[in-house]
């Protein structure tokens, strides 16, 4: 008995023996003709000598009649010729090896069309004749065709997209007016331009994501929700005098609703009752290209070019993660208008989900000095948020103790990741099942330690276990951390458990 086949061995019949000992001729010329869509007998020179065409090409490819008698390699088109010598040459496999595997070859037929074919061949004789099976591939290349013009469509919409959100992003922020735009019915903050978090000032530093009342004075909340309300109905609401929290300034608002996504959603300007707008002041950030030369000098100019073209952005930093140079890449990543400098500002001005990411990534390299495949987020200068992946190194003995980061943008990147997903220990199914018969407190109560635990374990592994870290990014103190880590068993044994460590 033969063992079980595998990819690389086919699984064959037990005992071909029993089963097909007295097969004739023309019973096996049909067997072919069923189980192939093209068959061929070629002999011990590569001539063709005989065709056989399945029900689904007996028509279609009829044509192919005319190749008996012509060499198989003048049937095929040049590129493809070394393929069928090959397949010639194959001798007949020893007892227990597997079949030669199949090889595609192109054929050139009349009025130019091309027909593909993935042949398997089997030894006739030991004289060198094969049976050459043949799959017709014309499908199978139509599907493939069409995939390559559906990603092409795709990659032309994404472009298009991409460039119609950055001139919207700089329209968003160009315009003098300070716009929010908020979800209609949470009053929510989506998106603030530059205007607005200047007018706001500090209530305007942290606005996305929050509530628009958390930054009034309560006296206008009641009016602002009214007013709002007016626009979700009626499209847009009159102007409103408001007052900042903690602050006397007076701004005026006005709003209108549009939709988007089957969500309503609020345009909010706000502008000062008098006086000009203030603005922040603040140094000009810099651009610092390799190409400018703006470094220690020991570079090659070459290298210097070099860098300063990579398609990837590269930024060097001092030892605090403050930009001493960066090359044009990082400029064009964050989508800066040409003129504007990054020298001198921090990198997380612009990386990570929150100022701990850098922290973790200088913490490390300054224990380890290399880091790989960091894996962050990069906000542009328009607010635009994508995925990044960081290498990075340490150079503490240099002319200048400084950090070097390669940023690379992988949000087209398909998804890699083959560790397996965390199973939720109740699916939805589940947890809606629960109603009626255990109380809603208890069924809240389950979720909420499920999403605690899983939002933990994300933060402990976005910050490579790194506790104290993870307890600033969930907004914890670290004994609060330390004590939902014993609670969820997550506290690895012999771990140090004193909220001042850190690993």
């Amino acid at each position: 008995m033969q063992t079980h086949g595998t990819a690389a061995h086919p699984q064959r019949f037990e005992a071909p023996e029993r089963h097909f000992a007295g097969l004739n001729a023309d019973l096996l010329a049909r067997i072919v003709a069923a189980a192939s869509d093209v068959a061929l007998v070629v002999d011990a020179q590569g001539v063709i000598r005989d065709v056989s065409l399945g029900a689904s090409a007996a028509a279609e490819l009829a044509e192919l009649r005319q190749w008996v008698g012509r060499r198989w390699a003048e049937t095929v088109t040049i590129e493809n010729r070394a393929k069928v010598q090959s397949m010639l040459t194959i001798g007949a496999p020893a007892a227990g090896q597997p079949m030669p595997p199949e090889r595609q070859v192109t054929h050139a037929l009349s009025g130019g069309v091309d027909l593909p074919i993935s042949y398997s061949i089997v030894p006739l004789d030991g004289q060198g004749a094969v049976l050459a099976l043949g799959r017709d591939l014309r499908e199978v290349a139509t599907v493939q065709q069409r995939l390559v013009d559906a990603q092409q469509s795709m990659e032309r919409d994404y472009l298009r997209l991409r460039h119609t959100e950055a001139r919207y992003r700089l329209l968003f922020e160009a315009v003098d007016e300070a716009v929010l735009v908020l979800d209609a019915s949470s009053l929510v903050v989506f998106e603030q331009n530059a205007a607005a978090g200047r007018l706001l000032g500090d209530a305007g530093k942290r606005m996305v994501g929050r509530s628009l009342l958390d930054t009034l004075a309560p006296a206008s909340h009641a009016e602002v929700q009214a007013g709002l309300a007016q626009a979700r109905t009626g499209g847009r609401c009159d102007e409103l005098t408001i007052h900042l929290s903690g602050s006397d300034t007076a701004l005026m608002l006005s709003a209108s609703a549009f939709r988007q996504d089957s969500m309503t959603l609020l345009l909010v300007r706000l502008a000062p009752l008098a006086g000009a707008l203030t603005t922040a002041s603040g140094t000009s950030s810099g651009l610092v290209t390799a190409g400018g030369h703006e470094g220690n000098g020991t570079a090659a100019p070459s290298l210097l070019d070099v860098v300063n073209t990579l398609p990837d952005a590269f930024v060097l930093t001092d030892m605090q993660g403050r930009i001493l140079a960066a090359n044009q890449a990082f400029s064009d990543m964050l989508q800066l208008p040409p003129g504007e400098l990054v020298q001198g500002q921090p990198l997380d001005r612009w990386l990570g989900r929150t100022s701990v990411d850098l922290n973790v990534l200088i913490t490390n390299l300054r224990q380890h000095g290399v880091l790989r495949l960091f894996q962050t987020t990069m906000r542009s200068g328009l607010g635009e948020v994508n995925p990044v992946e960081i290498s990075a190194v340490a150079v503490p003995d240099g002319h200048q103790a400084c950090l070097g980061f390669a940023i690379r943008d992988v949000a087209r990147r398909l998804p890699a990741d083959t560790r397996p997903a965390r199973q939720l220990p109740r699916s939805v199914d589940q947890l809606t099942g629960l109603v009626g018969r255990i109380p809603l407190k208890d069924i809240v109560g389950e979720t909420t330690d499920l999403i605690e635990r899983l939002c933990i374990e994300a933060a402990l592994e976005l910050t490579r276990d790194h506790r104290a870290s993870a307890a600033e990014m969930l907004g914890l103190s670290r004994q609060s951390l330390y004590v939902k880590l014993r609670r969820y068993g997550i506290l690895g044994d012999g771990a140090p458990e004193e909220p001042g460590s850190s690993h």
